[in-house]
């Protein structure tokens, strides 16, 4: 796993099936909403692998869909022609409105953990900033302008602070600011690379991707950046840690079997690393569920990326899209 300073931007070739995840039927995997990219389309799908619905055309391309804390709306990106913006829906599929336009690229969105406001990052004269929206397109205020790469916004649990990358000290570094964009300070001071802010649920500590001794690996820290711990130390890469609903886990990417990526889980204290998918194949992008019982993933062990959902122990492993085309990107609703 390369690291990168620049975000993501996905180039796919898939056929567009026109409303249909290649029939999924439903199976043994859970119950909840998990909203995905399929083939250009952003849908929402059961965890069980029942109820697919497409939501958007297939001649654009959205991905990266994140829900409201309420569980009522999704944010998401879309590509229409040239340009990058964020999109907001309802959970249904109506009222699918453009939360920014213009030129350029917008991606990341974030919601504030009332719901009132999205955070996203925009690529605006040769640099990515922060910019912060009212969930209904009005305010738009930048928190960060400068000239620097400032991405991978994080909220915190209480909605008073966000976390973010930027390469504003000539390496990237975890910065926390106000949600109004006051106070920005570096947490991390290291001349190394440090990326992929998580708060805890508790927001006391924030765990990140690093790379200060030679590979990725996982760190954890205090919110005001004290009491750094390493909590892997492979010599794989290690990264994009996502903590447990209750904080007591932490999800994690790694290349441990080889070359490809696997998704593994250890203790908020970097005890007990566990490897929970092991196949020919790269997954990736693990979601927890809600009660952090069950996770959901995009892999193309299958030859072609789809979704699937597995228990928290990495039993029960099922393809619940099975589609021929592109399905990635997992969000699941915070409401079963």
């Amino acid at each position: 796993m390369a690291f990168a300073a620049l975000p993501l931007l996905l180039s796919v070739t898939a056929a567009c099936g026109g409303g249909s995840a290649g029939s999924p039927s439903p199976t043994s995997a859970g119950t909840g909403k998990i909203a995905f990219s399929h083939a250009g389309e952003i849908a929402v799908i059961n965890a069980d692998g029942s109820d697919f619905t497409p939501f958007t055309s297939a001649a654009t391309f959205g991905q990266n869909p994140t829900w409201s804390p309420d569980g009522k709306r999704i944010a998401f990106e879309l590509f229409v022609g040239d340009e990058l913006d964020i999109y907001v829906m309802n959970a249904d599929g109506t009222n699918i409105a453009p939360l920014t336009s213009g030129k350029g690229l917008d991606q990341g969105p974030v919601w504030s953990p009332d719901g009132k406001r999205i955070a996203y990052d925009s690529l605006l004269e040769g640099n990515f900033d922060f910019f912060v929206v009212n969930a209904d397109g009005s305010g738009r205020t930048e928190l960060t302008p400068g000239s620097s790469f400032d991405q991978n916004a994080a909220w915190s649990p209480d909605g008073k602070r966000i976390a973010f990358e930027s390469l504003r000290d000539g390496n990237l570094e975890i910065y926390v600011m106000g949600s109004d964009g006051s106070s920005q300070t570096d947490l991390t001071k290291d001349p190394k690379n440090d990326t992929t802010p998580a708060w805890s649920p508790d927001g006391k500590r924030i765990a990140f991707t690093s790379d200060r001794n030679g590979n990725l690996d996982i760190y954890a820290m205090n919110a005001d950046g004290s009491g750094l711990d390493r909590l892997t130390s492979s010599p794989a890469d290690d990264y994009s840690p996502r903590w447990s609903p209750d904080g007591s886990r932490i999800l994690f990417t790694s290349t441990g079997s080889g070359v490809l990526d696997d998704i593994y889980v250890m203790n908020a204290d970097g005890s007990d690393r566990t490897r929970l998918t092991e196949d020919i194949g790269n997954d990736s992008l693990p979601a927890w569920s809600p009660d952090g019982s069950r996770i959901a993933f995009h892999t193309d062990r299958d030859g072609n990326m789809e979704v699937y959902v597995m228990n928290a122990d990495g039993s029960d492993q099922v393809d619940i899209t099975r589609s021929p085309g592109f399905d990635g990107f997992p969000a699941w609703s915070p409401k079963p």
